[in-house]
């Protein structure tokens, strides 16, 4: 965009020494065009933005038609008058002439040496041309970039986080309650602060009123654009600017809205755009990629999650291989299971993160009031939950105080929930007993060895498979052989003969307390680590 100011600095304009006389707070008006006119009704023959060139000779002599020409010019909207010194005002222009100016905030300039007007016409005409052309160039690239975002399927955080990256700026993504759903910094080098760009975001957003399709907001340094699809807008991109926007800053900005609506319109069966928000910020948690941990808490507060103190507590629940309805793949119910677990929560009151984790498993991060009672909380969560999806399991995590310390949480629940057995609402470490502590110790040497070395001869047998099922029948049952070959569903003097051959293949007599201890423990071991 070539300023006022941007053309009196020209080469071919300084050499006429141009003096601004009235309306110097205005050069940095936009100059769409010049024209040299000598005439004093001009205003038809122009559509603003235009910097008006004369040499003076047709200006009136009155003082009030001088002042009714320039109101004329200001009402068309002009960026500015040059007059030439010389051919009709000697040394300076008309008091009258610089006080209507000056009333009209309109820029005088007055060119006190002979300057060729065809010249300075060429020379900026030149530059606009030039500088349009390379608006529609910027305009290709960004069409072609974002079209191949598309077509790739971005996620909402890759959209915005390439748009910050060209505007060299921060780029937001906000749902129409004002929460943030993507934030992307942009390049390291603009030293732009997420905790300063969330601080009071809502309060902030709130503030800022569309007004057509994109408005810059001065007061904010917003330029933001509503996005959405056939009628119906669901949020709204912000570009922070650190100046006035660009015409190149408004396409890149409504060609990210529009890629974000296309990708919306194409995944609708896929994961909200909340439920995506939340699972980069649960991801970030767990991966430690947050190098200050104020900037996760103020980007959970960004999303409507408080965190500055709360009880928090992560919870995972595993849903397990897929039920084998057709149709319905494991993404698609751990995706079922995020969508339940939220609505649990928000019938629950109780504010939290809520994403999936893997194909198996979806988490959140609760944020529970001082006086809230961790338990009853849980158990209503997770009786929703198991009432919508059936036999999940669901691990609990132990609470934290800062969101520095839910990674611990996270990690813990993830445990719990891949071990836990049985039909409780939910699990925490303490429940899982043995079967915790084989869990925590699944991959430590010793316990593999101490595992191939109890098991291992049967492991290797050629009907191992049958034999192991009727050792851990066996010890299920306490050592009880009748029981046990009752479980099994086999007749007594079957099961009684595989307990013998076991015995013969370890060397070992199942009569033994210490024995059957040792062996339960192997197995279990076994069992988790396979």
């Amino acid at each position: 965009m070539l300023t006022l100011e941007d053309v009196l600095a020209m080469d071919i304009c300084q050499r006429g020494r141009p003096r601004v006389v009235a309306g110097a707070e205005r050069l940095g008006a936009p100059v769409r065009w010049v024209h040299a006119i000598e005439l004093t009704d001009v205003a038809r023959l122009l559509r603003g933005g235009e910097l008006v060139l004369s040499t003076g000779i047709a200006l009136p002599d009155d003082d009030g038609k001088l002042a009714a020409y320039v109101a004329e010019l200001a009402e068309a909207g002009v960026a500015g008058l040059a007059v030439e010194l010389g051919r009709r005002y000697a040394g300076a222009l008309p008091a009258a002439l610089v006080s209507a100016a000056a009333a009209a905030r309109l820029p005088l300039i007055a060119f006190e040496h002979e300057v060729p007007f065809i010249e300075i016409t060429e020379a900026v005409h030149a530059r606009i041309i030039d500088a349009q052309l390379e608006e529609l160039r910027a305009s290709e690239r960004l069409h072609e970039m974002f079209t191949e975002l598309s077509v790739a399927g971005a996620s909402p955080d890759e959209i915005v986080r390439q748009a910050a990256t060209l505007a060299g700026r921060p780029v937001i993504l906000a749902d129409l309650s004002h929460r943030v759903l993507a934030c992307e910094p942009g390049p390291v080098s603009n030293g732009a602060d997420p905790a300063r760009l969330l601080s009071g975001f809502a309060a902030r957003s709130r503030s800022v009123l569309l007004r057509g399709r994109t408005t810059y907001d001065g007061a904010s340094g917003w330029l933001v654009t509503p996005v959405g699809a056939r009628g119906e807008d669901w949020g709204r991109v912000i570009l922070v600017c650190d100046r006035p926007p660009t015409p190149t800053d408004t396409v890149l900005l409504e060609r990210t809205a529009t890629t974000l609506a296309l990708g919306r319109l194409l995944t609708r069966h896929a994961e909200s755009l909340e439920r995506q928000a939340h699972r980069t910020l649960i991801s970030g948690i767990i991966a430690q990629a947050h190098a200050d941990p104020a900037e996760a808490a103020m980007r959970s507060r960004a999303l409507g999650v408080p965190v500055e103190g709360r009880q928090l507590l992560a919870l995972v629940v595993r849903v397990g291989e897929p039920s084998g309805v057709p149709g319905i793949s494991a993404h698609a119910r751990v995706l079922e299971a995020a969508d339940v677990l939220a609505e649990a929560c928000r019938a629950a009151r109780i504010p939290a993160l809520i994403g999936t984790l893997d194909d198996l498993r979806a988490g959140s991060m609760l944020s529970l009031g001082p006086g809230v009672l961790a338990d009853e909380v849980l158990g209503a969560v997770a009786g929703k939950v198991r009432e919508r999806l059936g036999p999940v399991v669901i691990g609990v995590g132990g609470p934290a105080d800062s969101i520095r310390d839910v990674r611990r949480s996270f990690l813990e629940a993830g445990q719990v929930a891949d071990v836990a057995a049985g039909d409780l609402p939910f699990y925490r470490l303490p429940d899982l007993h043995l079967h915790g502590l084989l869990h925590l110790l699944r991959d430590d040497a010793r316990l593999i060895t101490f595992v191939e070395r109890e098991l291992g001869p049967l492991l290797a047998h050629g009907r191992g498979t049958e034999l192991v099922e009727a050792l851990a029948a066996f010890l299920a049952a306490g050592g009880n052989k009748a029981a046990a070959a009752k479980a099994s569903h086999l007749a007594r003097p079957t099961f009684y003969e595989r307990l013998r051959r076991i015995e013969r293949i370890l060397g070992v007599s199942l009569d033994s307390a210490e024995i059957r201890t040792s062996l339960h423990v192997a197995l279990l071991a076994h069992e988790g680590a396979s």
